[in-house]
């Protein structure tokens, strides 16, 4: 079976596109129309648990993204997603929609141990290569105890934004992290360790 040549990101992240350059993986970008629902696809449902919750989002993000690859007519090659979520308990933490939950989420986060789950799936359109290949990693971080003007100074860089639990480990936030336990490249938004076993079992690596 001939290797691909590539693999198709189905992520605005810049994030993931770095890590993905880091282990020397070619890909293309297939991010979605401006008249998808993407934000849909996020919802939780009632009483989902984060494991079960970002493991079923990241699934839908790759239908979508098949769907997308074949109404484009764009030639055969697998596509990678993700998704990230933060978890305080069974408590999940998506984006903040404003500064105000941004202040409000990192308000509850601060001074407590929170996990950081970030699922990965590799699949193909129907046909050859149509299996799917999915990982999930678990990481905790700890927050220093940290005030409220740290947290509004932190909000007020706007860097909170967009960010599933409204921080970026690889950011200014890091300054408030006392310890993680896990994946560091998870937390940012795309574990390593579980994307090479997924790439390589779609043949994307040795």
């Amino acid at each position: 079976m001939t290797r691909p040549a590539f693999v198709y990101l189905a992520s605005q992240s810049p994030r993931r596109r770095q890590l993905l350059e880091q282990i020397g993986v070619a890909y293309k970008l297939l991010l979605p129309d401006p008249e998808e629902d993407t934000e849909a696809i996020e919802a939780v449902l009632p009483g989902e648990g984060p494991a079960h919750y970002v493991c079923r989002v990241t699934r839908l993000k790759l239908a979508a993204a098949l769907v997308r690859l074949q109404r484009r007519h764009l030639p055969a090659a697998p596509v990678l997603c993700s998704d990230t979520t933060v978890a305080l308990g069974r408590r999940i933490y998506g984006k903040p929609v404003d500064a105000q939950d941004a202040t409000r989420m990192l308000g509850e986060l601060a001074g407590a141990t929170h996990r950081v789950l970030t699922a990965v799936v590799v699949g193909g359109a129907a046909g050859e290569g149509a299996r799917q290949h999915e990982a999930l990693s678990i990481s905790r971080v700890c927050f220093e105890a940290m005030t409220r003007p740290q947290i509004d100074a932190y909000v007020a860089t706007g860097e909170p934004m967009g960010k599933a639990g409204a921080y970026a480990i690889q950011g200014r936030a890091a300054v408030h992290v006392r310890r993680i336990a896990g994946s560091y490249s998870g937390i940012m938004g795309l574990p390593m360790y579980e994307t090479a076993q997924v790439l390589r079992a779609s043949g994307l690596l040795e």
